[in-house]
């Protein structure tokens, strides 16, 4: 389909003119957060909870080496499914609005405890049964003793979901057996084996970043006396990266793509175009934050832009202004080229427009860029350069503040009407 046409027909969904309510909305979480203070009173039983917990932990960044450390229990009612409370791709699959995450995360409790992050051969008190919860393939009851009264203050940040209330915990214990894949048996057997490739091994064993995270997070990858407690934020972007690393290494000896493809997506009020052009692999995140999101958050201020690119070879160092949406936005690039067997350059403009009032977790970026691919439709230009003039009027920025800020787009030979 030619690019002109493809613009033209992209139109925005009723789910997307729905999310777009969902500032107005947002009042309805203050409402829920009552519910579920009302819920941890019915579960909380004297110093204790009791049920299934998530399939994920959490492991706080503070105080590293001594970090705070946590099993995440559904506060729900006895028929609550912990596995809807579990951040992955179905989130995405299912439509979840902002404030569908906020109900799921803010209804689970993290009963939490310092613990050193040297956990090698771990497998007792606290943090051992955080990691048999961390590497089961199903839910697992546990008995949590609680040394206070959960605490309803609910936290934020951009890299994972919004988290639920906390309480301190003195101790747990599993109520039954966990049931352990036996890739992931392999991986915590072999002493010898480096945490890349552990999570590589993992992944090209059909398990997603998601559950790969929560495993490196609980301390259960890597060499035997390197094993180590691995902050959730820490994690979700060193398994975004080495998966990425993984696939590049995959295309490296690839042909090229033939021709120059657009994509787009929205969701949850990012919107994601994705031009990918012939040649060797090269990639760009561009980010646009408008005033009024919630990473710009003042009306009046003017558009926040942050850019960070690589070429053949990758990165060698942390990318400096666009954190984990850099590297989960590159693995969903890496997926669809690994797949195809082709390289590309790609270049992806995030824009987060003031409908993004809350920040929900680097996965939305991770879902939004795979699913663009998974649309049956594409638009074509003749070169890379045709895809950016064409898409430029369509941008909440001009091509020539474009091109002051992206390294590939700089490359575009400028037009007296770009200005």
């Amino acid at each position: 389909m030619r690019l002109d046409d493809f613009i033209e027909d992209f139109q925005r969904d009723e789910a997307a003119d729905l999310r777009r309510l969902a500032e107005e909305k947002s009042y309805a979480i203050t409402e829920y957060l009552d519910d579920v203070e009302q819920q941890l009173d019915e579960r909380v039983q004297g110093d204790a909870i009791f049920g299934s917990t998530a399939p994920s932990i959490f492991v706080g960044r503070s105080n590293y080496p001594e970090v705070s450390t946590g099993l995440l229990s559904p506060v729900g009612g006895p028929d609550t499914d912990p596995t809807d409370y579990v951040t992955s791709g179905e989130w995405y699959q299912q439509g979840y609005s902002i404030d569908d995450v906020f109900q799921r995360r803010t209804g689970l409790l993290n009963s939490t405890r310092s613990a050193s992050v040297d956990v090698n051969d771990v497998w007792d008190g606290f943090v051992g049964v955080q990691r048999e919860v961390a590497i089961a393939d199903e839910p697992v009851d546990v008995e949590i003793g609680l040394t206070d009264t959960p605490d309803l203050d609910v936290d934020l940040d951009d890299i994972g979901a919004p988290r639920g209330p906390r309480a301190r915990a003195n101790n747990a214990m599993l109520a039954e057996n966990p049931s352990v894949p036996r890739a992931v048996e392999k991986t915590l057997e072999d002493d010898d084996w480096q945490a890349q490739g552990a999570m590589t091994y993992l992944y090209r064993r059909g398990f997603d970043v998601y559950e790969i995270n929560t495993i490196l997070s609980a301390g259960a990858l890597g060499q035997g006396e390197n094993r180590r407690l691995v902050p959730t934020r820490w994690s979700i972007t060193a398994v975004d990266d080495t998966v990425g690393q993984y696939l590049r290494g995959t295309i490296r000896n690839a042909p090229s793509i033939d021709q120059t493809e657009v994509r787009v997506n929205e969701y949850m009020g990012n919107t994601y175009w994705v031009i990918m052009a012939p040649g060797n692999w090269e990639f760009e995140l561009v980010e646009l934050k408008a005033p009024g999101s919630i990473w710009n958050p003042d009306p009046d201020a003017p558009m926040y832009m942050a850019a960070d690119s690589e070429g053949y070879e990758g990165r060698t160092e942390y990318v400096d202004e666009t954190s984990g949406a850099y590297y989960a936005s590159r693995l969903g690039v890496l997926e669809h080229l690994h797949d195809r067997g082709r390289q590309a350059k790609c270049l992806v403009v995030r824009y987060a427009s003031p409908e993004y009032w809350a920040p929900v977790g680097v996965w939305q970026i991770r879902e939004g860029i795979r699913a663009a691919f998974e649309q049956d439709e594409m638009g074509e230009a003749e070169t890379f350069h045709d895809a950016v003039r064409e898409l430029a009027p369509h941008l909440p920025v001009s091509l020539a503040t474009l091109r002051r800020k992206s390294n590939m787009v700089s490359g575009i030979q400028a037009q007296l009407g770009d200005f």
